[in-house]
């Protein structure tokens, strides 16, 4: 393989970088349904959200929940490090709190939310995602955090 060959990426990490656009996407655009287009029907998301079910029709009423508190939600991919079959994520979601989020009312405020997720491919799609959100912070830039709860 030739130097300038290294450096270019191949159709798959294309496919994959395209994959972890569409996953992103679904949020942005809103539109839940891109889900289907960027993860396997088994997808794994690690951790699942409070009330989250798994796979894409597990994530899709979370979308639905972040659009409605975040209309103007945008997710903002700032480095992507590809590997043979698996993607590590540097982003970040951006919005203004326009509806109820964790339970708390809309504030009317700004919030930047640092992401980093961990993503295993099944082919061009991703099977497996690890994440890793900074609600701390964004529940800091909102002056509230959700009610705790005891089960």
């Amino acid at each position: 393989m030739s130097p300038s060959n290294l450096l270019r990426p191949s159709s798959s990490d294309q496919a994959r970088r395209h994959a972890i656009e569409l996953l992103y996407r679904a949020f942005s655009d809103h539109d839940p349904d891109l889900l289907d287009l960027a993860v396997t029907a088994d997808w794994d998301d690690i951790p699942l959200a409070p009330g989250q079910g798994p796979g894409p029709d597990g994530l899709k009423p979370i979308i639905r929940s972040v659009v409605e508190a975040l209309p103007d939600v945008r997710i903002t991919i700032h480095d992507v490090l590809m590997g043979e079959d698996r993607a590590a994520v540097r982003a970040e979601i951006t919005g203004t709190h326009r509806g109820p989020l964790f339970g708390i009312a809309a504030t009317g405020r700004k919030v930047s939310i640092r992401i980093h997720e961990f993503h295993e491919f099944d082919g061009e799609r991703i099977k497996r995602t690890w994440h890793l959100e900074d609600w701390f912070g964004a529940f800091l830039q909102l002056g509230a955090f959700p009610a705790l709860t005891h089960d």
